[in-house]
């Protein structure tokens, strides 16, 4: 932790306001800063830091960029709001840093594993966002790692620390949809074309061949780079890794399925864009449980919404139904007459899920995370598996002793190649 008292004021007072340490053994005072470093710092990696550096038990003491520029920036920027980030462009270098707490990781897909893996490894909680690895068997070593080290690692599905999703869950767990068995999950957000363009020279202040680390080798090309990376299949997982986690987990979390699905299947494609995205436009997902139903719909180039909503769920009983947004939930009867409305009771805010993480590093109750990696990676794998669906065409069953499939091709998505020097950590 970083320390805002002397160390003698610490320990003659640390008898009265520690709580226990992880496998570090260390006592955490309870007026202690949080030392955090945070990686990957342009996009949602931005609101990431400006959320962390906003709370008062936070010290930002690193952040680290693969693209000078954007790495400056934040630094100036977070040190205006009185922190003194350490700018460093490649996060290796820092692991045995003891300042460091927590790792907060806000990178592209293909660069979620390692850091939060080898942030295991040393000794370091993390703050990592959705999903929880590019592919099923990096999130599978993501969750071995934080429960042999004892860390605490939340996935960035912020949703489940906004008080109304609980508020659903619990309404629905007391019956008053009747018998829930379906759940239907959706994404109409419009998406712009990615046009193809040629290869070119990475920016000048750009570690392109860091930025690509475990993923394969490629010529620079601005369509695979900032912001576009999610549309193909080196980086990112589509817009089912991207959107669809999120909707899944709210369809699944309130209709109590906390386990895992007993096969997946996928209709759709690229039927709209003609551009250089490689994963689909279009898509149907299903997943099969004991005695339910769980479908995600994807049209990323459709104006028109589902129930007046551009994204949310809905969770069918035999007694009722409830439409989920992105700020409260509406419950209707059976005859679709409206019950129940609640709004205005915290939203999808990110600060209380960081919240809830900074209290866990303190007390060291990973349990009570919102959304621990565990729970976490079995929405990750959802979007995956729809993902495997839609590349072999097939309906597969899951194994989820061995997290594989019952078939030899849809298994040869499980992991990737990695390239040498970043390879997958063995745990």
């Amino acid at each position: 932790m970083v320390k805002t008292m002397t160390r003698r004021g610490f320990v003659e007072t640390a008898a009265s306001v520690t709580v226990a340490s992880a496998l570090a053994g260390r006592a955490v005072a309870a007026n202690d800063k949080i030392g955090v470093a945070v990686i990957g710092v342009r996009g949602r990696g931005n609101a990431l830091l400006q959320s962390f550096a906003s709370q008062k038990d936070v010290a930002v003491t690193h952040i680290c960029d693969v693209d000078r520029d954007v790495l400056e920036r934040r630094g100036a920027e977070t040190k205006s709001k009185g922190h003194d980030p350490k700018l460093v462009k490649d996060y290796r270098t820092i692991l045995n840093d003891p300042s460091i707490d927590a790792l907060v990781i806000g990178t592209p897909d293909h660069w979620h594993a390692l850091p939060t893996i080898e942030g295991c490894l040393h000794k370091k909680d993390v703050y990592v966002e959705k999903p929880d690895g590019h592919n099923i068997i990096e999130g599978k070593t993501m969750v071995a790692a934080a429960r042999k080290y004892g860390r605490v690692v939340q996935l960035g599905t912020q949703a489940r620390s906004a008080p109304y999703l609980r508020e659903a869950r619990e309404y629905v767990a007391k019956g008053n949809l009747g018998k829930v068995i379906f759940g239907r999950a959706w994404e109409t957000a419009k998406q712009s074309a990615v046009p193809r363009v040629k290869d070119s020279h990475p920016p000048d202040g750009v570690d392109y061949d860091l930025w690509l680390g475990p993923a394969p080798k490629r010529p620079f090309n601005a369509n695979r780079f900032h912001g576009r990376w999610r549309w193909f299949f080196d980086y990112g997982t589509g817009d089912l890794g991207n959107d669809g986690v999120h909707r899944m987990d709210y369809c699944r979390y309130v209709m109590g399925l906390d386990g895992w699905f007993n096969t997946v299947s996928c209709s759709g494609g690229k039927y709209f864009f003609d551009d250089a995205q490689e994963w689909p436009d279009t898509m149907l997902v299903t997943f099969d449980y004991p005695g339910k139903v769980l479908t995600y719909e994807m049209r990323i180039w459709s104006g028109p919404k589902l129930f007046d909503i551009t994204e949310g769920a809905a969770i069918y009983g035999d007694a009722g139904w409830l439409l989920i947004h992105n700020s409260g939930w509406k419950a209707f009867d059976s005859r679709g007459k409206l019950v129940v409305e609640k709004r205005g009771s915290g939203g999808v805010n990110h600060a209380l899920h960081i919240r809830n993480f900074l209290d866990c590093v303190r007390d060291r109750k990973w349990q009570n995370l919102a959304q621990d990696i565990e729970s976490g990676h079995i929405s990750s794998v959802m979007c995956h598996a729809g993902n495997i669906a839609w590349r072999t065409g097939k309906k597969l069953r899951f194994n989820p002793e061995t997290e594989t499939f019952d078939d030899k091709d849809a298994n040869e998505y499980l992991g990737r190649e990695y390239r040498k020097g970043f390879e997958l950590p063995t745990v």
